[in-house]
């Protein structure tokens, strides 16, 4: 290798300049309280004036955790006036810019012992658990504000589904769901507009779900896309009675194929999905009634009876009233599918949580940071036609 060209350790160099920072940063924070001390006392160190209001008596270490790393900080003390530092707050041990990087991190599923050991790894001071629980007190509170938002405009798309996780209930760990809603408005956009707990995810909690929507302004639902939970269906039908009902179509046709044995599976897989492909509802129906006869010729009575009982309502999405341009995303649930498996994904890490409204928040913490990005920016359906069909339907 020829002599003349210069090789640079990337680290060592990287090392060095984090030290020279939070010195530098640590004599421009000590001059400023100095100055401080200066404005106070109305006089420099050690000047003879007869304006002075206050006299030096020593200083005291402080620690400060910033991003420059933490810095050693030298504070005047007075005597004959109180010391009060504009440039720090009192009792502050870290910089705030440092406090909303940990919170952020662990609202995007970094467990309280990671975002601990990566803040001593970082800024070589730890974050104990309870300051981060008692720092993510006032997040909460601007989370529940949100959870508790009024609805204004319309929703003519409304997702919902619940969500499984373990917390103490009752003295046990106990498998409690949240219960989720994400409404499509006029303008084609995706928001989720109610996030609750659901207890057991039975008829009552989806009526105290639904009705807690309604009074926040939930109004305009012509189709409610959901899983055969149980109440849901009932739940629709009286506080929502405007609004038809379509069974998630990718977890009916689990629930058929679970039904089926091995051998029949792929056949009955294709049936199903030729169903699905009709064009209106009425060439759907008659499709399905041949494939649960062929199922029956087969020996699969288990199964066509599922197909018979559930087809209705997984083809409410062929009504005329709905666009043919919607029907691919109105027709199963996987959207919000989709923002389960992130919650799952954030929940798995905390294991069982001690109460309700820490598993909440935290799901709505959750929830608030993987939709705050093109996931609500982007238009999801044009609405446009959505009008038009009601008309035409009518």
């Amino acid at each position: 290798m020829p002599e003349n060209i210069i090789q640079i350790d990337q680290n060592l160099l990287e090392t060095k300049l984090d030290r020279l920072i939070t010195e530098k940063m640590t004599q421009i924070l000590n001059a400023m309280l100095d100055a401080e001390a200066d404005e106070i006392a109305n006089a420099a160190r050690y000047e003879r004036t007869g304006e002075r209001k206050a006299y030096r008596a020593g200083h005291y270490e402080r620690k400060l955790t910033a991003k420059a790393g933490r810095l050693e900080l030298k504070v005047p003390k007075l005597k004959g006036a109180v010391f009060e530092s504009a440039v720090i707050e009192r009792y502050r041990r870290r910089e705030e810019s440092v406090e909303e990087a940990l919170i952020d991190m662990y609202l995007a599923g970094v467990s309280t012992r990671q975002v601990d050991d990566i803040s001593q790894l970082l800024w070589g001071d730890r974050m104990p658990s309870q300051t981060l629980s008692d720092k993510l007190k006032k997040v909460y509170d601007e989370i529940d504000a949100w959870r508790t938002r009024p609805l204004s405009g319309e929703y003519p798309y409304v997702f919902m589904d619940g969500v499984w996780h373990k917390r103490s209930w009752g003295g046990a760990v106990e498998n409690v769901s949240v219960l989720v809603a994400i409404g499509i408005g006029g303008d084609g956009h995706r928001e989720v507009i109610g996030v609750a707990e659901g207890m057991k995810e039975d008829s009552a909690s989806w009526e105290q779900f639904v009705r807690g929507m309604i009074e926040r302004g939930l109004k305009g639902v012509r189709l409610v896309v959901g899983d055969r939970c149980a109440g849901l269906v009932a739940t629709v039908g009286s506080m929502l009675p405007k609004a038809k009902y379509q069974r998630c179509m990718v977890h009916f046709m689990r629930n058929v194929l679970s039904k089926t044995p091995p051998s029949h599976r792929e056949w009955a897989s294709a049936a199903l999905k030729a169903v699905f492909a009709m064009e209106s509802r009425e060439s759907a129906l008659a499709k399905a009634g041949q494939v649960a006869a062929e199922m029956e010729s087969r020996r699969l009575k288990a199964a066509a009876n599922c197909l018979r009982e559930g087809v209705g309502e997984t083809t409410t999405y062929l009504l005329d009233e709905f666009p043919a341009e919607h029907r691919r995303r109105i027709r199963t649930n996987n959207m919000i599918e989709r923002l389960n498996r992130e919650i799952r994904r954030r929940t798995r890490v905390v294991g069982s949580f001690p109460d309700g409204d820490s598993a909440l928040m935290l799901v709505c913490a959750r929830i608030r940071y993987v939709t705050a990005n093109e996931w609500s920016n982007r238009r999801y359906l044009d609405m446009s036609r959505l009008d038009d069909n009601l008309v035409e339907a009518n």
